[in-house]
């Protein structure tokens, strides 16, 4: 009897870390999760490998990294070399896409508003108060501007899209760099805050006279209107998988240390301006290597079979030479009791 129930007992455990071994966890940034989200779906019915991935923010992705509560971690703030190190993390970008400027504002259509950096720091620096300002006739001759306050919406959370926002700002507006600068979580002169990109989409759309900043997806999903941007080489362009693309085209990945590269304010007569990557964190010294070899072949998979369902949703895959350089990173530093994980 007390042999078959120690049989028992070890084949349940079998079971458990077979299960285990067979689903990854992954939190963090809001920015990539529609395309993980769809990613995850279709890996699970041909491999039958689940993935969670719990959509909190890019603060909150670094924090659960760092307590070991899930696989992974993602974020759109890239860390730096020393805080990686420091943690035995390595860095690598997952996909490219772009924040854009969402507005409420009765009478004015989707992509028929036009902006520049510098009146949009200003917005958010609490400035520009109204929707007449002249400094927004100015940009918009032709297009009735109501008198009506501008409701500002920006994220509550600490949030890897705050920081690709925060760093455009802090490169095209003076007054913005001087008063709040860049960051994950920055002190917001004025608005209101809405938890993920989820919570700034809700909010504006119930909001005439409202302008916030999302992922372009959750643009889309909510059928929100969404504003011209004045680039860096002085046209006007509308976000897209293709304005997303020609800022990421200035994307030198071989020269970035541990991958760190921000891509706001690019050069290109078609560059979206708030264009960034949304990265991954994972350890160097993995405790199973099984879980990592599963969790290191979805990404692989994501990588080379991925990249139609990304463009579906408006972002941009990594290029095959980055995610080659990615993957030989894998193979030279993650281990698991003292071996190497990743081979192919």
């Amino acid at each position: 009897m007390k042999k078959l129930t120690l049989t028992i007992l070890a084949l349940t455990v079998a079971v458990a870390m077979f299960a285990q071994s067979k689903s990854i966890t992954g939190a963090g940034a809001t920015f990539p999760y529609p395309i993980y989200g769809k990613w995850a779906y279709e890996y699970e019915k041909i491999s039958g490998v689940k993935m969670n991935y719990q959509s909190i923010g890019s603060g909150g992705g670094i924090q659960q990294i760092s307590n070991k509560t899930v696989d992974f971690g993602a974020s759109d703030a890239p860390l730096k070399a020393e805080e990686l190190d420091s943690k035995g993390l390595i860095q690598f970008p997952m996909v490219i896409g772009g924040a854009v400027p969402v507005v409420n504002l009765s009478g004015v259509g989707d992509l028929q508003l036009k902006l520049d950096g510098e009146t949009l720091g200003l917005i958010f620096a609490g400035d520009v108060k109204k929707w007449d300002d002249p400094r927004l006739v100015k940009l918009n001759p032709g297009v009735n501007l109501p008198a009506k306050a501008i409701t500002v919406v920006h994220r509550a959370d600490g949030s890897g899209t705050t920081f690709l926002w925060t760093h455009y700002l802090s490169q095209v507006c003076p007054k913005w760099k001087n008063l709040v600068g860049y960051g994950s979580a920055v002190e917001w002169p004025a608005g209101v805050g809405g938890k993920g990109n989820e919570g700034v989409a809700s909010y504006v759309k119930q909001v005439d006279g409202s302008i916030g900043y999302v992922e372009f997806a959750y643009a889309l999903q909510n059928k929100l209107k969404v504003a011209q941007l004045k680039n860096r080489d002085g046209n006007f362009v509308s976000p897209s998988s293709g304005s997303f693309g020609a800022a990421a085209a200035n994307a030198n990945w071989e020269k970035a240390d541990h991958f760190f590269l921000v891509l706001t304010n690019q050069p290109g007569k078609d560059s979206w301006p708030v264009t960034g990557a949304s990265f991954i964190l994972i350890y160097k010294n993995q405790e199973s290597p099984d879980k990592a070899a599963t969790m290191l072949k979805f990404f692989d998979w994501c990588f080379r079979s991925g990249a139609p369902y990304a463009e579906k949703l408006d972002y941009i895959p990594i290029p095959e030479s980055v995610y080659t350089q990615i993957e030989k990173v894998w193979a030279e530093k993650i281990v698991s009791g003292g071996k190497k994980v990743w081979a192919k």
